[in-house]
């Protein structure tokens, strides 16, 4: 029986975490430049994350990590905002429910550390993540807010919380 579990990323999980992000990005084609595969920090989430009012998770099945999601400060923007970040998950861990389970951990842990919007880039062709996001409370806005450097991810989303 698959057990899987959500909990806070640790140090030994960086290399996983690095190659679940990276295995997502090639089986989509995304594009390496202006997206998340060329950032320096997905070799070291577990040092990127441990800020203050920032936290990333992972999925793991029997001592395996399958996915991942986490929320920080959104950079270069004045305001109590913050940002869905990397949320990835394998093609065998799809359409199971983990995604609600991931984001809604994420969007929790959001509100308690007091922010009152939720910001988020993605693809337009990744539509399903997209279902995922509304049906999760977000909507689409016009124009990117902050800068990411993710120029390559033309859909923003936000939700109030």
């Amino acid at each position: 029986m698959l057990v899987t579990t959500i909990r806070e990323i640790q140090p030994k999980d960086n290399e996983n975490v690095a190659r679940v992000i990276r295995k997502v990005l090639e089986d989509l084609g995304v594009p390496k430049v202006g997206t998340a595969y060329a950032d320096k920090a997905l070799d070291q989430m577990f040092e990127n994350y441990d800020v203050p009012r920032a936290d990333y998770f992972v999925a793991e099945e029997n001592g395996r990590i399958i996915g991942c999601a986490g929320i920080a400060p959104l950079e270069n923007y004045e305001g109590n905002v913050c940002e869905l970040q990397k949320m990835y998950f394998l093609e065998e861990a799809r359409g199971r429910g983990l995604g609600i389970k991931m984001i809604n951990r994420c969007l929790d842990r959001a509100t308690e550390y007091g922010y009152e919007h939720c910001y988020l880039e993605t693809m337009p062709y990744m539509e399903d993540a997209q279902k995922l996001y509304l049906k999760s409370g977000f909507h689409y806005i016009k124009e990117p807010m902050g800068n990411t450097g993710h120029y390559s991810c033309p859909v923003w989303m936000l939700k109030s919380l």
